[in-house]
């Protein structure tokens, strides 16, 4: 039966809708225009955020990345020159013991003095040393390589300034500078080699242990811990520290020249004070590294150029290395240490 005009023209757009009718958008149904409205303005809304959320990761990605630099490179990025740069005191501090593993150690003093003096705004070069010593062969490394440089760069100064203790390796390491400056409250020298460690054999003997050793070879046992103390196994490692005590005062001879005493009980191991140090020639003046810089190099802008280790590599290092062989050095009785 064919559909009546008049019909048709009474029905509403939802009618119409129902019966599957084409409409234009202005004549859809109430409900459905508010849910197209609804998807549309949550689709905007999920878009910003989207975008929001964009920018907040691209910020975090650059800010670790800048983290990752300054971790890295340490001061060195800080130190970046704007414009024309300025002449500069250049810095390596040695501090705490000398050894493989802490950060006074042969490798990081050196590369940082090496930087220091190819740095063509560098006026001087100061080492600001507060150790107790350690290691003799990281501090011939570190004295050798730093006259070696200076001899490379002789143009550059290099001085040694003192802190609280530039004590047996410490003041190896400054032997090898022009000058020598420190506070009237120092303490200076401890020219002299040590060798320490302990015995167990009472001990053992107490709890019922017996010490099972074979060896192939007489002396590799040589000063056992667990072992009794032979008097030929402690004549010869007394010569072995006499020769290395030798060594020492060879560089000390070396490094000072005739501003050095001829007094040989700088030479017995004793420590002195700054004041006492110039009055025996361990020492030139009493002063800081704010002393040269002002007034030898005339540059008091001071310049760090220690290498800096990043954060995971400090905490590896120190937890793992530095622990490992603090232990073995307490343990073993050939521990040699200026």
């Amino acid at each position: 039966m064919p559909l009546q005009p008049e019909r048709y023209k009474i029905m509403n757009n939802d009618q119409r809708w129902a019966r599957g009718e084409r409409v234009r958008p202005e004549q859809a149904p109430r409900w459905e225009r508010s849910v197209i409205e609804k998807l549309a303005t949550e689709s905007i809304k999920e878009q910003r955020r989207s975008r929001r959320w964009g920018i907040f990761f691209k910020l975090l990605g650059f800010g670790y990345f800048a983290a990752v630099l300054v971790l890295a490179f340490g001061k060195g990025l800080l130190n970046f020159p704007l414009g024309e740069a300025e002449k500069h005191t250049a810095i390596i501090d040695v501090s705490g013991p000398i050894a493989i593993g802490e950060p006074a150690n042969a490798d990081r003093i050196v590369a940082g003095v090496k930087a220091a003096f190819e740095d063509e705004n560098t006026a001087g070069v100061i080492l600001r040393i507060n150790s107790p010593g350690g290691s003799p062969v990281q501090s011939g490394r570190i004295f050798d390589e730093v006259r070696r440089l200076r001899a490379e760069h002789s143009e550059t100064p290099l001085y040694a300034v003192i802190e609280d203790l530039c004590a047996s390796g410490g003041y190896y390491i400054a032997a090898a500078a022009d000058q020598i400056f420190a506070d009237k409250a120092s303490l200076v020298g401890s020219i002299g080699v040590r060798s320490g460690g302990f015995g167990f054999v009472d001990t053992m003997e107490k709890l019922g242990v017996e010490r099972r050793l074979i060896t192939s070879g007489n002396n590799k046992a040589f000063l056992d811990p667990f072992s009794p103390l032979k008097d030929d196994e402690v004549n010869h490692m007394e010569s072995l520290l006499a020769d290395i005590h030798e060594q020492f005062k060879s560089v000390v001879r070396e490094g000072r020249g005739d501003a050095l005493s001829d007094d040989e009980d700088v030479f017995n191991g004793l420590i002195w004070t700054g004041e006492q140090a110039v009055a025996n020639g361990l020492v030139d003046k009493i002063g800081s590294e704010m002393t040269v810089a002002r007034e030898i190099f005339d540059a008091e802008k001071l310049v760090n150029f220690t290498p800096q280790d990043g954060l995971l590599s400090q905490i590896t290092d120190g937890v793992g290395v530095s622990f490992a062989s603090g232990l073995v050095s307490r343990l073993s009785n050939l521990n040699i240490g200026y």
